[in-house]
């Protein structure tokens, strides 16, 4: 898939990047810098919101759950302060009710993640009548419920018993769920 032409990105190449992930957050930093965006990083809602009050960026890419709150927050100050920023919420956990929660605060769009620099971009700078093209490698569906089940048991503070109980599965099933690697 051929990357977007640097001059798309227009005068003000200014891109906020707010993910709790570190290693994550520098490699997509040095990867959007290397496509023209000028990066600015926050670890943190409480970063992303006085970066986004202080310096409103023209884009932004925003994780949705970060140790301190919600990503959303940080979307509803960027709003506030720049009508026109185009704004994507990125996640590791896809869900309909998180995307359409996002998409009325004011993000442009919503990626799950892992989503490379290539559909970032794309996301970012899509109009709104077209939609970016679907990812060149889309999670499978294996991987889509190991994320899924994860998720629930992180939620259950790795309590297994409670987790199986909330995913309607036997104990045991999840445990060799559990004990395996995730798939691709």
């Amino acid at each position: 898939m051929a990357e977007l032409d640097p001059l798309e990105i227009g005068p003000d190449k200014t891109l906020l990047l707010v993910d709790d992930d570190e290693p994550f957050l520098r490699r997509l930093a040095k990867a959007m810098e290397k496509r023209g965006f000028e990066v600015e990083t926050a670890l943190s809602v409480a970063g992303g919101k006085a970066i986004a009050t202080a310096r409103p960026p023209a884009y932004a890419v925003i994780d949705l759950r970060l140790e301190d709150g919600s990503g959303l927050d940080v979307v509803e100050v960027l709003r506030e302060k720049r009508e026109d920023a185009r704004i994507v919420v990125l996640t590791g956990y896809g869900a309909i009710a998180t995307a359409v929660a996002a998409v009325k605060i004011g993000a442009t769009d919503y990626l799950s993640k892992p989503a490379d620099a290539t559909d970032v971009m794309n996301a970012l700078l899509s109009t709104g009548d077209e939609l970016p093209p679907p990812p060149e490698n889309p999670m499978s569906a294996d991987r889509v419920r190991w994320e899924h089940i994860q998720r629930v048991y992180e939620l259950c503070d790795r309590n297994v018993s409670e987790t199986a109980r909330r995913l309607n599965m036997h104990r045991r099933t999840l445990q060799r769920i559990l004990a395996k690697r995730s798939p691709r």
